[in-house]
């Protein structure tokens, strides 16, 4: 805080962003809570303190981005309004003062080129938002990830890597051919690290995405790009899983094998860049591996999912999206998922399970006998009924529109059981009622201290319909079966992130995070308590920021 405050330029609030102090709509959240932050503010003589808010070139979303229905404010589907912005926030109710750290939050932030728009959500370039606490006071940052793929289109004004669903353009045939080429060796692969950021055992902080060179180091204080994450060993690879494992010791990936339709299991220790090979899984259906976005571990076990939903080389190669992008749907193939011993790289367990499609998976833990044998592995996911049309309606076109029709596909907290008796067939089935959370359930986070253990917690974003997306924050109780959820109308919250408290021995004694855009074109930090799921704070942002994918948290040392 000391460090921030003197290496930057104060300037008064009322004269940048004259609504920032204007909490009156929000009084009957907070009660008697605001009169003594009111207080707090005069105390800070409205000052903001800001390092960049004026020194860059602001980036406006094309007239054609403005979303033209009910919801034509929400900042969530347009462009970051500029590169990089610092300030503190005026906090409305009062931060634990236990919250010291910085989170950060990973994302497309940027949909545009030019006059170029993007179409989907996961094509946008990376933009990293940065909440640090401290002793009840909040910065907040936000910045560019500097990849090559993002400067190369700030230069070039055009789409120059291969993203989610976009393909640079080619000028004649021998271009074509040339693309290809650079296609096959992975040249043209993007690494926009617009997905995922986690901190390592050894402190350094790594974005993420699906392509193994968009693995890129960045500082957690100030936001600047570092470089890329090179891995020193051998094992090569296009592609790994999104989300890794990561814990203080080690770095837990998968990455699948297109040409011999498989996934090898690596191992990375703390404080080095080298992935170490655990064992492979050869896949049961073909033609190919089913998408590996992300995958659960135990505390033995790798858990491996093989979805029907399957990478597709002949999707890849066209310069146009199909309606599975880079993926093709193969009920007849089945769907599986395969255990594999951490220790001996051995497969104990390989099961056909019910047709599923999922991103996230939430945690895994095993079941045991009164004798302390493991008799089955329970793996818990975000479960979307086995329904690819979620990748469709995930374009930017559709998350525009929304005219108050219920379009979003039904979801659940898929739970599979797999017996580790040898029996050929697992199980899939709803850990609770999905009416619960409004069967909408993605972005989920939970208490890491109970990573690969029974857990009884998730926090995630549910549904109350009708909406065309996650609209709610939602508290699961997996024990009793229930679920509490937060709701701001017309507002699109992000991934809900906990964090726990120092020293507690409740599994829900902590708080969660979460970034909002609100329907009139604004956005706040929101913080709720952990246990009762009530807000206890939050802080406006100087302007709607765009949806954000995952975070980590980086704790204060």
């Amino acid at each position: 805080m000391a460090s921030l405050a003197s290496s930057t330029t104060k300037i008064y609030c009322n004269k940048i962003l004259p609504d920032m102090f204007d909490h009156g709509k929000h009084e009957s959240h907070l009660g008697s809570k605001l009169k003594n932050n009111e207080k707090n503010k005069k105390k800070l003589d409205l000052k903001l303190v800001t390092k960049v808010a004026n020194q860059l070139p602001v980036i406006v979303p094309p007239p054609d981005q403005e979303v033209i229905s009910k919801e034509k404010k929400l900042a969530a589907w347009t462009s970051v309004r500029q590169e990089r912005w610092e300030g503190e926030l005026v906090v409305e109710g009062e931060l634990p003062l236990w919250l010291n750290g910085t989170y950060l939050r990973n994302g497309p932030g940027q949909w545009h080129i030019g006059d170029y728009n993007f179409r989907h959500l996961f094509d946008g370039y990376a933009t990293l938002v940065r909440l640090h606490f401290e002793n009840g006071r909040l910065i907040m940052g936000h910045r560019q990830i500097e990849s090559d793929a993002y400067k190369a289109a700030k230069i070039s004004k055009k789409i120059c890597y291969r993203e989610f669903s976009e393909v640079p353009k080619v000028d004649n045939f021998l271009s074509y051919i040339g693309d290809m080429a650079k296609l096959l060796s992975g040249a043209s692969l993007t690494d926009n690290a617009n997905t995922g950021v986690v901190k390592l055992g050894d402190g350094r902080v790594v974005c993420l995405t699906e392509t193994i060179k968009g693995s890129i180091v960045i500082d957690p204080n100030t936001l600047d790009t570092i470089g890329k994450f090179e891995y020193s060993d051998s094992l090569g690879g296009l592609i790994h899983s999104a989300h890794p494992v990561v814990t203080d010791s080690e770095f837990i990936t998968l990455i699948p094998d297109l040409m011999n339709p498989g996934y090898t299991v690596v191992r990375m220790e703390a404080g080095t860049n080298e992935r170490k090979y655990i064992g492979r899984v050869s896949c049961r259906g073909g033609p190919a591996p089913g998408w590996v976005h992300s995958f659960p571990v135990t505390e033995n076990y790798v858990i491996v999912p093989e979805m029907s939903l399957r990478y597709c080389a002949k999707n890849l190669l066209k310069a146009e999206p199909t309606p599975l992008y880079k993926f093709e749907w193969h009920p007849d193939s089945k769907a599986f998922v395969h255990v594999m011993c951490k220790a001996s790289g051995n497969i104990v367990a390989s099961v056909e399970v019910p047709l599923y499609v999922t991103f996230h998976f939430i945690n895994g833990y095993e079941e045991k006998d009164e004798d302390g044998r493991v008799t089955a592995v329970i793996a818990d996911c975000c479960e979307h009924s086995a329904d690819t049309t979620i990748l469709d309606k995930l374009r930017l076109e559709n998350l525009r529109s929304f005219n108050g029709k219920d379009v979003l596909p039904d979801a659940r907290v898929g739970r599979f059981r797999i017996p580790l008796d040898g029996s050929p067939y697992g199980e899939l089935e709803a850990a609770l009622d999905p009416n619960e959370h409004g069967k909408g359930m993605d972005m989920c986070s939970m208490n890491p201290a109970y990573l690969g253990k029974k857990y009884r917690y998730a926090y995630a974003c549910g549904a109350k319909r009708p909406c065309n997306f996650p609209n709610t924050l939602t508290k699961i109780d997996l024990f009793d079966k229930k679920a509490k959820n937060w709701y701001d109308e017309g507002a699109v919250p992000s991934e809900p992130f906990f964090v726990a408290r120092p020293g507690a021995t409740e599994e829900d004694d902590g708080v969660v995070i979460s970034m909002i855009s609100d329907k009139n074109g604004e956005g706040y930090a929101l913080i709720l308590d952990g246990s009762t799921f009530e807000e206890i704070a939050r802080a406006k942002f100087p302007y709607g920021l765009p949806y954000g994918l995952h975070g980590c948290w980086v704790p204060k040392i």
